[in-house]
């Protein structure tokens, strides 16, 4: 074998080892955020109120303040980003969210005096709900949005 065939066959193996490489990092990163994702299906109210409000402050949100339980007016989260202040509710289910959700945050958002409204969910929304989202000017934050936030931050 000369010499160039040497060097040759030693870059397609390093080629191939970088490949593998790269391969078995995006498996672990997608692996990590799969785990995170069912994680969120398993918590309690309480308790993914506390995981949105860190997901917020990891994406750069201030004074993130998880409000008190009841009494809350649906609004769980009260956050600002970039001079705008949030008023989120977050619902843990494990059935689309409908339109009532969409109404207490409409509410609670003019309660507390916040510029948007937000309902974050690990499930999807329903069509009526999204309909309302519309015309009362609310963010639906469904699973999808979740877990592409989640998926930033790996």
């Amino acid at each position: 074998m000369d010499q160039s065939s040497i060097v040759f066959i030693s870059i397609i193996s390093a080629a191939g080892l970088a490949a593998l490489v790269l391969a078995a990092f995006f498996v672990a990163r997608a692996w990590k955020h799969r785990r995170r994702s069912l994680e969120m299906d398993d918590m309690e109210g309480h308790e993914f109120e506390y995981f949105c409000a860190d997901l917020l402050r990891d994406k750069g949100f201030l004074d993130v303040e998880v409000t008190r339980g009841s009494g809350d007016f649906g609004v769980d989260i009260l956050a600002e980003k970039d001079g705008v202040t949030y008023a989120v509710q977050c619902k843990c289910y494990n059935a689309p969210i409908g339109i009532k959700a969409v109404q207490e945050i409409y509410a609670g958002r003019d309660y507390y005096d916040r510029m948007v409204g937000v309902v974050m969910t690990n499930q999807y929304f329903t069509s009526a709900a999204v309909d309302a989202a519309k015309k009362l000017k609310i963010l639906l934050w469904d699973r999808g949005y979740l877990e592409s936030m989640m998926e930033e931050l790996d």
